[in-house]
């Protein structure tokens, strides 16, 4: 930036990037904070710091990437954590994170309830930080999901972004604050929609890899499941759950000469991908994950429901990367 600067050619920084804070005015998400970016790179990106310090909208080169549900962008109000009450308001965006404590149906384990895919979404972020380092905008917060006599569970949450780039780096940080062990789950539930996903487009996964698909149903798509159809009516969903593979997916279309790439930290040894071909709700989801969604008594019992000892961390990370498909093959 300060290269541009010196040149002359580069008057002021916002005719490189954008990042501001907005706050919408009318509909279900009234009154809820947006940090807007947009970069010299073509991508558009809504951050909500209101709602887990989530992804909302994302556009790459002016087109849509992200998957927006019928129930469009909501507000911490609209989540209301019983049961099933999460398909009246889950908004999609590009990013929703499930956690910090269950991912998966909603739950009832032992004593405790846990609502469809936790309540790190209707967590708002504190200590929230917008600035530009260097060519480099980042975005950091911290979510805390807490209960009397019970859990401490922090996550400090950062994204960095490249003023001349098209790439979405998300690095967490999760540390248990409580003096006991604290079981923990994380879904990284990535979402995208029309135009980026149509027949045109294709998953791009690893040869090498294991791929379990999640009920009968889904077991009927094993062979397509990187493949889209046009919308179908009522169509059931698909979730597929691929494993020791390189942690590397793509969605390509070269209809809209557009390439999606998402990386993985290790910590997040399963992907779970979601395939909705319904009229209405035809969505991709790629999803890094440390568990396989079942709940918490389910992954227990499989041994796959992840303990963070008293004052101990684990860092997760994901990062998206939006280029020409053409040009990239």
């Amino acid at each position: 930036m300060e290269k541009l600067l010196k040149s002359g050619y580069l008057c002021h920084p916002r005719q490189a990037y954008t990042l501001r804070r907005v706050t919408v005015s009318e509909g279900r998400d009234r009154g809820v904070q947006v940090i807007e970016i947009d970069t010299a790179g073509g991508l558009h990106v809504d951050l909500l710091p209101d709602s887990g310090l989530d992804i909302g909208q994302v556009r790459f080169r002016g087109v849509n990437m992200s998957w927006i549900s019928k129930n469009g962008p909501d507000a911490p109000r609209c989540d209301m954590p019983f049961e099933n009450e999460f398909l009246n308001y889950f908004p999609g965006g590009l990013l929703f994170t499930g956690g910090l404590r269950s991912a998966g149906p909603a739950n009832r384990d032992g004593d405790e309830w846990h609502p469809l895919h936790g309540r790190a979404h209707g967590l708002s972020a504190e200590q929230v930080c917008a600035r530009v380092e260097d060519d480099t905008i980042v975005v950091s917060g911290v979510l805390r999901e807490t209960a009397l006599f019970g859990h401490v569970l922090q996550l400090r949450r950062e994204y960095r972004i490249p003023v001349f780039g098209a790439r979405i780096e998300l690095r967490d940080r999760l540390t248990n604050l409580a003096h006991q062990a604290e079981e923990y789950q994380l879904l990284y539930h990535c979402n995208f929609g029309w135009p980026l996903v149509s027949p045109e487009a294709r998953v791009e996964l690893p040869e090498a890899r294991k791929t379990t698909p999640r009920t009968p149903f889904a077991a009927t798509g094993l062979g397509r499941e990187t493949t889209f159809t046009e919308p179908v009516p009522g169509e059931e969903e698909r979730v597929f759950f691929h494993e020791d593979m390189a942690h590397r997916a793509s969605i390509v279309n070269p209809a809209i000469d557009t390439r999606m790439t998402i990386t993985w930290s290790d910590t997040l040894p399963i992907l779970c991908h979601w395939r909705s071909m319904a009229s209405g709700d035809y969505v991709c989801g790629l999803e890094p994950s440390n568990s396989y969604i079942m709940g918490r008594a389910d992954e227990r019992k499989n041994g796959t429901l992840p303990v963070l000892q008293p004052f101990g961390s684990v860092e997760t990370g994901v990062t998206l990367e939006f280029d020409r498909a053409l040009s990239a093959d």
